[in-house]
C-alpha cells in the first residue's frame, strides 16, 4: 500500500509499506543509523533477509518493510495509476515485526476439530516462516507428523503442467499432506478449494469449509460447501458469498457450529428411530388383530393418542436434546450416508420384535394371565373390557420407555446419560404418563378403556420397563453379525453408463469428461430415434396409395448449397473420428469422440420433392439429390436423408387424413 504526499515546494513523496521481501526488492537505497541514504545492494538485501526477517518470522512476527521515494518539483507530475513505474527505486526506512497473538482458546478449538475428523489448513499471505510458527502455536502442525508447508509460487509450480494448465492429478498428490499455504493469492485459495472438492483420492467426496473476511475471499467462500465470513472484520462481499456469519470473529464459533449441526442431524435420526418402531408395531397389531379377531385391539381414539405421542410429543422431546462435547468425538458422516444407519435399523427391528411378542401374548393369552374376561369375542356394542385396556396401556408404556432408548442411536449403553439436562424431555415423559393414567382410569367409553387395578398397572409398567433391558441386550449384538442388515445404511449409487456404450480407454477419466460422454450418448440416441421415426414414415407411405400433396422441386443450386453446408458441418464435428486413441485430455475430447457411426444412406422419403404435375418417366428414373433439410440436427450424425423417387403413388383426396399427414411431413 502506498500513500502520496505533496510538499510545499511542489515536489511529491510516496510512502510504501508491504511484505518485506517484496518491498525490499524494489529498494535501491537504505537509510543508515544517522538517517543518511546509502546504496542498497543485493548482497545487503540477502543479509537483511537472513539476519532480520527470518528470525522475526520464526518467532511468529509479521515483517513489514517501510520505504519512500521523492519526486522532484521540476519534473512533470507522474502518472500515479502506473504502479510499476511509481513503486520502484525506493529508499528503505526500516523493517518492523508485528505480533498478532494467538487467542488462548484457539489451540483447544483446533484440537477439538482434529478429534472430530476435521483437518484444519492455514492459507495466508504471510511469510512462510511466520505462517509455520503460528501454525505450530495453534496446533495445526504437530512435531513428528508428515505435512507440507508451501508458498504460493511453489504450489502453482507443482500443480501445473508444462503448458501452465492445472491438473487434478497433481493437486491430489499435494493437498492430503498440505497444512500451510503461505504467500498465497486469492486465486491460489480458490484453486485449493476446488481441487479438494473435485478430488477422487478418497472414496467419498470431501466437504470443504472456508473462512474469510476480505473481498478477495469471495470466490473461495462461494465455491466451498460451507463458507464462514467474519461478522466484525468481514466485508459485505464476503458476507454475501458466505453461508454462515461468525458474529464474534472467533474460531471457537466454528466448533460450536459443527457441534450444533451434528446435534440436529442426530435429533432427526433419534426421532426416526422412535417413530418407525411405533409405526411398525401399531400397523402390525392393528392389521393382524383385525384379521384374526375381527376387531382391532387398538381403537380409533386410542390410535389418535398414540399418534399424538409419536408425532408431536416425541419430536419435541427428542429434538430438544442440547449438544454435548461427545458429538465431537466421532468422525463426520458421509455425504451419501442415509439417516437410518445399520445400528438404528437393528434397534428398530429389535424393539419391534419385543413389543410385538408382548402385545400378541397379552392379546391371545392375557385373559388367562390376569384371570379376566376375554375381549376378543365381545359383542359389538359391549362396554370396554379390561383385557383390551391392558393391551393398550402396556403398548403405551412400552413407547414411553422406548422413547428413552431412542435417545442413543450409536449403540451407547447408558441411555440415561444427560437426561436431566433436557427439562423438556423429562416434562413430556412425565406429562404423557399422567395423561395416560387419566385416560385409562377416567376415559371410559370415549377412549374404550376400563379402570385397571394397581396390580395390572404394575404389570403394564414392568413390561414397559422391559424395553430398557431389551435395549441392553440388543446393544450387545454386533451389527456386523446381522447379515440381513448388510445392505442397510448404504446410500443410492450414481447411475453408471454401461461400458459398451462408453467404450472407455485404458486411461482414467475425470467426472467432467464422463459427463461429456454421457451427453454424447444421449445425442446419438436421439439421432437413432429420429431415424427410426423416419423408417416408420417410409413404411407408412409405401403401404398407402397416397399421392403427395406437397410436391416442390427445389433448385439445383439450392440443393448443392445445402449439401455443402451439411458436409462442412459434419466434417467439422467429426474431424478425427477414426483416431479416438489420439485423445489425451478433456480439452480435445470433442474433436476426437469415441463413438463411430457408419455413414449409411437409407432411402427415407421424408418429403416428396417431385412436382405434382410432372409425372414423366424420365424424371422418375433419374437419381435426385438429397432433400435439403434446414434442421441440421437430423443430418449432422452422418445419416444422409434421401428421397425415394422410384415409388408409384396415386393421388389421395385433398381432404383425407392421409393427405393432411403427408402435408405435415
Amino acid at each position: 500500500m502506498s500513500t502520496v504526499l505533496k510538499n510545499s515546494d511542489g515536489s511529491f513523496r510516496i510512502f510504501s509499506k508491504g511484505a518485506s521481501e517484496i518491498v525490499l526488492k524494489k529498494c535501491f537505497k537504505i537509510l543508515s543509523a544517522d538517517g543518511e541514504p546509502k546504496v542498497f545492494r543485493p548482497r545487503d538485501r540477502d543479509d537483511i533477509v537472513k539476519t532480520v526477517i527470518e528470525p522475526m518470522a520464526s518467532e511468529g512476527l509479521r515483517t513489514i518493510c517501510l520505504a519512500f521515494r521523492d519526486f522532484p518539483a521540476g519534473e512533470p507530475e507522474p502518472e500515479w495509476d502506473n504502479e510499476n513505474d511509481i513503486v520502484t527505486g525506493l529508499t528503505c526506512i526500516a523493517v518492523v515485526g508485528i505480533e498478532d497473538p494467538v487467542r488462548p482458546e484457539v489451540p483447544d478449538a483446533i484440537k477439538k476439530c482434529q478429534r472430530a475428523g476435521i483437518t484444519v489448513r492455514m492459507v495466508t499471505g504471510d511469510n512462510i516462516n511466520t505462517a509455520r510458527a503460528i501454525a505450530l502455536k495453534c496446533g495445526i502442525l504437530n512435531p513428528g507428523e508428515d505435512f507440507l508447508c508451501l508458498e504460493g509460487k511453489d504450489f502453482n509450480r507443482r500443480i501445473r503442467n508444462e503448458k501452465g494448465e492445472i491438473e487434478q492429478e497433481r493437486i491430489d498428490k499435494i493437498w492430503p499432506k498440505l497444512r500451510v499455504l503461505a504467500r498465497s493469492s486469492p486465486t491460489d485459495k480458490h484453486t485449493l478449494v476446488k481441487g479438494i472438492i473435485d478430488s477422487t483420492v478418497f472414496d467419498q467426496r470431501q466437504v470443504v469449509a472456508v473462512t474469510g473476511d476480505g473481498t478477495n475471499d469471495g470466490p473461495a467462500l462461494k465455491k466451498a460447501d460451507v463458507g464462514f465470513a467474519m461478522g466484525i472484520a468481514g466485508t459485505d462481499v464476503a458476507k454475501e458469498a458466505s453461508d454462515i456469519i461468525l458474529t464474534d470473529d472467533n474460531f471457537t464459533s466454528i466448533v460450536k457450529a459443527v457441534m450444533w449441526g451434528r446435534n440436529v442431524y442426530d435429533s432427526i435420526s433419534k426421532f426416526l428411530q422412535f417413530q418407525l418402531t411405533v409405526n411398525v408395531v401399531a400397523v402390525i397389531v392393528a392389521f393382524t388383530g383385525a384379521c384374526i379377531t375381527q376387531d382391532s385391539p387398538l381403537k380409533a381414539v386410542q390410535m389418535l393418542w398414540v399418534n399424538l405421542i409419536m408425532d408431536t410429543f416425541a419430536s419435541l422431546a427428542l429434538a430438544t436434546e442440547p449438544p454435548t462435547e461427545a458429538l465431537l468425538l466421532r468422525k463426520p458422516y458421509g455425504r451419501n450416508k442415509p439417516l437410518i444407519s445399520r445400528t438404528m435399523m437393528k434397534n428398530i427391528l429389535g424393539h419391534a420384535v419385543y413389543q410385538l411378542v408382548v402385545v400378541f401374548t397379552l392379546l391371545f393369552a392375557g385373559e388367562k394371565i390376569f384371570d379376566i374376561d376375554s375381549g376378543r369375542n365381545a359383542p359389538l356394542h359391549a362396554p370396554p373390557s379390561e383385557h383390551y385396556t391392558i393391551v393398550f396401556n402396556t403398548f403405551v408404556m412400552m413407547q414411553l420407555f422406548n422413547e428413552i432408548n431412542a435417545r442413543k442411536i450409536h449403540g451407547e449403553r447408558n441411555v440415561f446419560e444427560g437426561i436431566f439436562n433436557n427439562a423438556i424431555f423429562c416434562t413430556i415423559v412425565l406429562g404423557t404418563f399422567v395423561v395416560q393414567v387419566i385416560i385409562v382410569q377416567f376415559g371410559g367409553k370415549p377412549f374404550s378403556c376400563s379402570k385397571l387395578s394397581i396390580e395390572q398397572w404394575l404389570w403394564s409398567v414392568f413390561l414397559g420397563m422391559g424395553t430398557l433391558l431389551w435395549g441392553q441386550l440388543i446393544s450387545t449384538i454386533p451389527t456386523s453379525r446381522l447379515k440381513f442388515l448388510k445392505e442397510a445404511g448404504h446410500g443410492t449409487q450414481k447411475e453408471e453408463i454401461p461400458e459398451e456404450e462408453l467404450a472407455e480407454d485404458v486411461e482414467e477419466i475425470d467426472h467432467a469428461e464422463r459427463e461429456l460422454r454421457r451427453g454424447q450418448i444421449l445425442w446419438f440416441r436421439g439421432l437413432n430415434r429420429i431415424q427410426t421415426q423416419m423408417d416408420v414414415v417410409n413404411a407408412f407411405q409405401s403401404g398407402s396409395t397416397i399421392q403427395g400433396a406437397l410436391r416442390r422441386q427445389p433448385s439445383i443450386a439450392s440443393q448443392h448449397h445445402d449439401i455443402r453446408v451439411v458436409n462442412a458441418f459434419r466434417s467439422s464435428l467429426y474431424e478425427g473420428l477414426q483416431k479416438p486413441e489420439t485423445r489425451s485430455s478433456i480439452h480435445n475430447f470433442m474433436t476426437h469422440p469415441e463413438f463411430r457411426i457408419e455413414d449409411s444412406e437409407p432411402h427415407i422419403p421424408l418429403i416428396d420433392d417431385t412436382d405434382a404435375e410432372d409425372d414423366a418417366p424420365t424424371k422418375r428414373n433419374s437419381t435426385p439429390p438429397p432433400s435439403p433439410n434446414k434442421n441440421n440436427n437430423a443430418v449432422d450424425s452422418g445419416i444422409h436423408l434421401t428421397t425415394d423417387m422410384n415409388k408409384s403413388a396415386t393421388s389421395s383426396s385433398p381432404g383425407s387424413p392421409l393427405h393432411s399427414l403427408e402435408t405435415s411431413l
